[in-house]
C-alpha cells in the first residue's frame, strides 16, 4: 500500500494551533501542491469561522496545469506523513519529493493567483460561512494530479471570513 500525506493551509502546528486564514472577496488559492511525482487525492476538506448566515461562496479543488500562484513556500515538516508516522519525510527544496518546496511550488496564502488558462475540476462546491465539507473519494476513483501540475484549493466569498482546508494525497 502507498504511504499517504496530509497538507494544511498553514505551517505544522508546533507550540501553538494552526491558523485560519482569512479569504476576501476575490479568488484565493489557500493551499497549492506541486508534486514531484503523480499523485491522487484522497480526501481534502475545509472548514470557515463564520457566525451569522451569509451567502455561500465558491471552493474549489482544482487543477491549473502548469500555471502556479506565489505562496507562502512549506518547510519539508509541513507535509506530514498521515497513514504511516515512519513514511519517508519531505525532502526539501523545489526539487522535493513528494512535492516541490518554493514560493512557486507548494505552499499555502497565495498572493499572486497568476494568469490560469486552463482548469481542470475535482470538486466544486457552494459552502456557507458558518459550514464545513469533506470529500473522500471512492477507492480506484481518486482526483489525479500529474507530476509538475498544479493543484489548488480555492475560494470566492462575498465578504471575508477565516478557513482552514487540508488535502490527502497518495504519490
Amino acid at each position: 500500500m502507498a504511504k499517504t500525506y496530509i497538507c494544511f493551509n498553514g505551517p505544522m502546528p508546533t507550540v501553538a494551533a494552526g491558523a485560519p486564514v482569512a479569504t476576501g472577496a476575490v479568488i484565493i488559492t489557500l493551499l497549492q501542491l506541486k508534486p514531484a511525482l503523480p499523485i491522487k487525492v484522497i480526501e481534502w476538506g475545509i472548514s470557515f469561522s463564520g457566525f451569522a448566515a451569509a451567502a455561500p461562496g465558491k471552493v474549489e479543488l482544482l487543477t491549473t496545469g502548469v500555471i502556479y500562484g506565489t505562496v507562502t513556500a512549506f518547510a519539508a515538516a509541513d507535509v506530514m506523513p498521515y497513514d504511516d508516522p515512519n513514511a519517508p519525510v519531505n525532502t526539501a527544496g523545489v526539487n522535493g519529493v513528494p512535492l516541490n518546496l518554493g514560493v512557486t511550488e507548494s505552499g499555502y496564502t497565495c498572493t499572486n493567483e497568476a494568469a490560469i488558462v486552463a482548469t481542470r475540476y475535482g470538486d466544486v462546491q457552494q459552502i456557507s460561512p458558518t459550514g464545513q465539507y469533506v470529500k473522500q473519494f471512492p477507492l480506484g476513483r481518486e482526483f489525479g494530479v500529474p507530476a509538475l501540475g498544479c493543484l489548488r484549493v480555492r475560494v470566492t466569498f462575498a465578504a471575508s471570513v477565516y478557513a482552514v482546508c487540508y488535502v490527502i494525497f497518495e504519490p
